[in-house]
């Protein structure tokens, strides 16, 4: 898709804003074949809870605190889409494309959001409460401030994940790789973390069981320096 022309069909945002979700429904049952492109359209504050959105072009749409509560949007292009302060409670993402897409303040409550690409996305603040994203991709993405309670991250991606304030408690982050994260003042009461991966792909695989360490257990065994250090600190207690 050449991102730099992408742009809305206009009869299909003034029906799906216009004539309302039930409309828009009816008319992608009917019309299977047709893809949606609702790329860069202004949906801001849209009212499109339960919306048949599976598969459609969104390429960097403002939807900003748009009503997404419990809408199908898999497989969509959200690519750096607006969705900040959006109600995405219990919305469908499995392997959406939202690389770079702002979340800040989203409410992301019990969505599924298996196998989607999050490369970089922006969560600060939000709340992805019981939400499943096993499988998914959150390199390089900023989690900071979100929540994250009882969420299932089963063998996420979260490989330089910046975690700042994030709370993971009773989170499933079994397998999760984790190498390169950067995490602080992390809540991780209750958090399953077993078989964290925290060597890059192309190292051989070594797993803890403990996020808070995983970053301070690579740098004791990828740089020298580090370590001649806390042994020379160990010596001198005795």
């Amino acid at each position: 898709m050449d991102y730099a022309k992408a742009v809305a069909n206009p009869e299909q945002l003034e029906r799906l804003l216009n004539e309302g979700v039930e409309s828009w429904n009816q008319f992608r049952q009917q019309n299977p074949q047709v893809q949606p492109d609702l790329a860069r359209a202004d949906l801001s504050g849209a009212q499109l809870a339960g919306s048949n959105l599976h598969g459609a072009v969104l390429f960097g749409a403002d939807l900003h605190w748009s009503d997404l509560n419990g809408a199908d949007l898999s497989q969509a292009d959200l690519n750096s889409a607006n969705l900040c302060g959006a109600n995405l409670n219990g919305a469908n993402l499995t392997d959406g494309d939202l690389k770079r897409a702002d979340l800040r303040w989203a409410s992301v409550i019990g969505a599924i959001i298996t196998r989607a690409n999050l490369f970089g996305a922006r969560f600060i603040g939000a709340d992805v409460t019981g939400a499943d994203l096993s499988w998914a991709n959150l390199r390089e993405a900023n989690l900071s401030g979100a929540k994250f309670i009882g969420a299932k991250l089963t063998r996420a991606n979260l490989s330089k994940a910046i975690l700042v304030n994030t709370n993971f408690e009773k989170a499933n982050l079994t397998a999760c790789f984790v190498y390169g994260i950067s995490a602080w003042s992390v809540e991780l009461e209750g958090a399953i973390q077993s078989n964290l991966v925290i060597t890059p792909k192309d190292e051989s695989l070594i797993q803890v069981d403990n996020l808070e360490v995983a970053q301070f257990i690579y740098l004791l065994l990828s740089r020298q320096k580090l370590r001649d250090l806390i042994t020379t600190a160990a010596k001198r207690q005795y």
